[in-house]
């Protein structure tokens, strides 16, 4: 059995760094691995840094994780866009994750006296990589904190310290990267047991696409940094990403069938050991427990819609095969039906969105039924088929039903890929302003040519009037498009509309709608005034209520603030 990690053993060793999230800087004791003499071999290492290859560091693709309010309707809206959140009064802030990985850092040395320092420094990679993660995470959720390098002790000062500035942090954490990057193995990998450099300078990109994108958008506002230079981050971004294209170790996965290669990535491949796009998977076995609890039963909840549907938003964001926009093309066939919505529309949109005739269940004797027979005719009746929007989710979903055993799925899933080293390299190029037609073929241009689509040509871009950001470069809002198709459902789009400070546009005031009410046998959720699906017309008459002032982070726990007052509140809390 192969898996993306090995904790068995660590397990073994009775190591519990979780065990309080809800004190001050989780300050809990750590146990016996703790003993001095624990780390003597490179084993030593391997086996405290497996602890790290879960799903809490490592969220797979599945459902509509990270989606935003404008990519998914629920069965009821969530407390983050109607802006209902509170000041939590106790919980932690993820320093348990920061107390762990620093022992490993204020121990690890202790090897020296017994191997050689190129026997162990892909662990000592390891741990870098992870520290930024985890670091990473905490700035996207509370913005400034406190950076600490070593496990404290309960007398320490630093317990006390005022949070650090956000862009001190992100540097810290692009530096931690960079050190990652020059100890992590740099051969491809299988993909499936442990990072290499280029996953390394693929989080690096990611990182310091944020941290620029959140400084120029939020320049001015309570959020914004003190000297803010996005520009700094933008060039680390193609720095990082040309780094990774230019090692020729991966490519954009096609065997040249439009209408299919994008589904079979995320739905049907059981193994992308040899992928030339997947750069780190979470590999299972059928019939074996599995590390991911909780995300492993994908398929078998994709196999109903469960109070989950896509947007009308979304859907309209997808262009013709003509390659404008719905709002202007002439192949655009309306949305009386989902059958002519979806007709001569990028093949993205068929391979993500389900079509009433797509395949939705392969039952043992191979006998087929389609999302029409399955689902459409019952929509909105009785739990399973409760779904608000009336567009269901494809992407990512096997039918064969001998994969969708609850709890215990075979189907692999995607961590890091290629395409968003491509995006993350095209948006930073665009934000700087110096992005050619030869930037474009090398990035957006090979995942059109996936989709079958036509090129983006940065001298003939359609202008669109529903942009969604209007008031920005035709190339910035084309690539912002691309990467909201491509990335659908990876976890991407909310973080997007935060560093973007985008709410105001897509969320403040608003409602997700949903298809045409009229097409399916029974109308039970609220209906807009042009006919479409408006599930939270009731729950929602004002739209969202986010508060662009406060919702962008979250609030610092009341406990944390009485323990350390110089643990400031984060604004509008």
């Amino acid at each position: 059995m192969k898996y993306i990690a090995i904790i068995t053993c660590l397990l073994a060793l009775s190591i519990s760094f979780n065990a309080c999230q809800e004190d001050f800087l989780e300050r809990s004791p750590l146990d016996q691995i703790t003993s001095v003499d624990f780390f003597k071999t490179p084993a030593d290492l391997r086996v405290y840094i497996n602890q790290y290859y879960n799903h809490t560091h490592f969220p797979e693709y599945g459902r509509f994780g990270g989606d935003g309010a404008d990519n998914r309707i629920g069965q009821t809206p969530s407390t983050h866009f109607e802006g209902t959140r509170t000041v939590r009064n106790t919980g932690g802030l993820g320093f348990n994750h920061v107390r762990s990985i620093n022992f490993f850092f204020d121990n690890y040395r202790k090897i020296e006296q017994y191997h050689d320092f190129d026997s162990y420094k892909q662990f000592v990679g390891e741990a870098h990589f992870f520290r930024a993660l985890i670091y990473f995470n905490m700035l996207k959720e509370y913005g400034d904190i406190q950076w600490i390098t070593t496990e404290l002790g309960t007398e320490s000062s630093q317990l006390y310290a005022p949070r650090d500035p956000r862009n001190f942090v992100a540097d810290q954490i692009i530096a931690s990267l960079d050190t990652a990057s020059m100890y992590l193995r740099t051969d491809k990998t299988n993909g499936s047991s442990r990072i290499n450099k280029w996953m390394a300078l693929l989080l690096q990109s990611r990182v310091a696409l944020y941290e620029g994108t959140w400084q120029k958008y939020h320049a001015g506002t309570p959020f914004g940094v003190s000297n803010p230079n996005p520009n700094k981050y933008f060039n680390k971004v193609v720095e990082a990403t040309t780094q990774i294209m230019e090692s020729g170790l991966y490519d954009i996965y096609s065997t040249g069938n439009p209408n299919e290669d994008y589904y079979n990535l995320f739905g049907i491949i059981k193994d992308f050991s040899n992928n030339p796009e997947v750069m780190f998977y979470a590999k299972r076995d059928h019939g074996v427990a599995f590390i991911y609890t909780g995300e492993t039963e994908r398929n078998y909840r994709m196999r109903n819609p469960l109070g989950n549907t896509l947007t009308k938003e979304l859907a309209d964001s997808y262009l013709c095969t003509d390659g404008l926009p719905i709002a202007v093309s002439p192949l655009f066939m309306g949305h009386s039906t989902l059958n002519e919505e979806f007709q001569n529309r990028d093949p993205r949109m068929l391979q993500t969105f389900a079509p009433p005739d797509a395949v939705r269940s392969i039952n043992f004797a191979g006998e087929i039924e389609n999302y029409w027979s399955w689902v459409y005719e019952r929509l909105n009746t009785g739990m399973d088929f409760n779904s608000p929007g009336g567009y269901l989710m494809r992407k990512g979903y096997d039918p064969h039903m001998a994969n969708q055993i609850y709890g215990n799925e075979e189907n692999p899933s995607i961590i890091y890929r290629y395409a968003e080293v491509l995006l993350n390299y095209a948006e930073a190029k665009a934000e700087l302003g110096t992005i050619s037609q030869s930037d474009l073929d090398k990035s957006i241009n090979m995942l059109r040519d996936r989709a079958g689509m036509p090129d983006l040509v940065i001298d003939n871009i359609a202008a669109d009037p529903s942009w969604d950001f209007p008031e920005l470069s035709p190339v910035i809002n084309e690539v912002r498009r691309e990467r909201r198709i491509e990335l659908m459902g990876e976890r991407f789009r909310w973080d997007d509309i935060a560093r973007w400070a985008a709410a105001e546009h897509l969320i403040v005031g608003k409602r997700p709608r949903g298809a045409r009410a009229d097409q399916f046998t029974e109308i039970v959720f609220a209906v807009d005034e042009d006919g479409f699906y408006d599930p939270y017309q009731q729950i929602l008459p004002d739209g969202y209520g986010f508060n662009p002032g406060r919702d962008y982070l979250t609030s610092i726990p009341i406990q944390e603030i009485v323990l350390n007052p110089n643990m400031k509140q984060n604004p509008g809390w």
